[in-house]
């Protein structure tokens, strides 16, 4: 059983709120002026422009637009809260689901008035987030119908078009593109996939406007490491510099970090005085992401972070792609060859080569991901790649277990219900495998 640390109350126009430990009710959320119709469905989405609300799904398209590329479609709008988190070591998603599902409910209900949307789904794997909605659907029904699908946890299983597919019926697996969700989704209809954090911030502007600046600066972030704290769940604003954050969590001489779960790859501890807004961090060749930010200890190796990280991506492969199966298994052999002194001379060449020729020939982002990885590595730390081709590494040796199978934990596991910071409901940590 994990403990992760929560903050205490927070100012209003937080995503965390006034009792992130607490799980809140309908009365309570009415009292914060929650589902209060004073913001109609225009002005909120002049807000939302005006703040330049990104997505906090991973991928950061701005809100307002993808609102405005579901309305201008016609037809029968679906609308779809995206609560699946697929990125190892992100909590946010599904503490939004437990503690605060009517924050997200009346997030889904002013996306669902913009689009013009007549019906909801909320989409989520973690059971407790499933009851948490149930409840809170029926504290306080809302204007239109709206049901809950649950799904296997994967990390694709996310993905816009693989929550399309599952809602219809099908498996948990992305499909082609295009058409896209918001050209051709559930039942056939136009679809808007939004993550509950994002709702929530639309919630929290459409009541409090007058902060749609801070609303939409902020952001959730997952902090984890290899240090002695306990992983931390807490709101902070665009620009602290991710030392800062290093710092809070216990870690303030990290030798580096890994990014966005696994999608921003691995950074040297010289990008930690890079700030945590989108522009600058994908400026530098990494990414926020889900907000997810394990931070790598000293005196650990990043080869075997990244070694267990192209692992997992490959073992999470949805398989439906030659490319993805071949290009993640290559880049997951070739790394766990430097982790046990296998590797040979044109390793590093190998891992550069994919790094730049597999991105975008996958169907989702999971081969891009492990593309990522190789590629950071191969910038964060060369010196440390150079000397794994020299000679098998110690500390590799030393984080290898005597089943011969690596594990690295970069996940927190979801909130316990009723609502406490213990955490029961495990991630599967990421496996290495031979």
């Amino acid at each position: 059983m994990t403990t992760i640390r929560l903050p205490t109350a927070q100012p209003p126009g937080t995503v965390l709120g006034a009792a992130p430990q607490a799980a809140e009710s309908a009365d309570a959320y009415r009292a914060t002026g929650g589902y209060d119709a004073a913001t109609g469905p225009e002005e909120l989405l002049a807000h939302l422009a005006a703040s330049g609300l990104l997505g906090r799904g991973g991928a950061g398209f701005p809100a307002a637009v993808k609102l405005r590329s579901v309305r201008g479609r016609g037809g029968s709008p679906v609308v779809v809260a995206n609560g699946e988190e697929g990125e190892p070591g992100s909590a946010k998603d599904r503490w939004l689901l437990r503690a605060r599902p009517h924050l997200v409910l009346d997030g889904l209900a002013r996306v669902a008035a913009v689009t013009g949307a007549v019906r909801g789904f909320v989409y989520l794997s973690d059971p407790a987030a499933g009851e948490s909605v149930r409840r809170a659907l029926a504290e306080h029904p809302p204007p239109l119908p709206v049901e809950v699908v649950e799904t296997g946890h994967t990390y694709v299983a996310g993905e816009e078009t693989a929550v399309v597919r599952r809602i219809d019926g099908g498996p948990a697996l992305p499909t082609a593109k295009p058409p896209r969700p918001f050209e051709r989704g559930v039942g056939g209809a136009p679809t808007l996939v939004s993550n509950v954090e994002t709702l929530a911030r639309i919630a929290l502007t459409a009541t409090r406007p007058d902060l749609r600046r801070a609303i939409a600066r902020g952001t959730l972030v997952t902090l984890s490491g290899g240090g002695p704290s306990a992983p931390v769940l807490t709101e902070v604003p665009y620009g602290i510099p991710l030392r800062t954050l290093a710092a809070r969590y216990g870690m303030p001489d990290a030798a580096g970090a890994l990014m966005g779960g696994l999608f921003g790859g691995l950074v040297d501890a010289r990008a930690l005085d890079l700030p945590l807004e989108p522009g600058a961090l994908t400026a530098a060749g990494t990414a926020l992401g889900c907000g997810a930010i394990h931070f790598l200890a000293p005196g650990g190796c990043p080869v075997t972070t990244a070694a267990d990280a192209a692992a997992h991506l490959a073992a999470e492969s949805a398989r439906q792609c030659g490319v993805c199966v071949s290009g993640t298994a290559a880049v997951g052999k070739a790394l766990y060859g430097l982790t046990a002194g296998t590797a040979g001379p044109d390793t590093a060449d190998s891992l550069l080569r994919w790094s730049q020729g597999l991105t975008g020939r996958g169907a989702c982002g999971l081969l891009d991901a492990a593309a990522g990885i190789a590629g950071s590595l191969l910038r964060a730390f060369p010196g440390l790649v150079r000397s794994h081709l020299d000679a098998p590494c110690p500390v590799c040796a030393d984080a290898t277990p005597e089943d011969g199978r690596r594990r690295l934990t970069v996940a927190v596991p979801g909130v316990a219900a009723p609502f406490t910071a213990t955490f029961d409901t495990p991630v599967p940590a990421l496996k290495g495998t031979p």
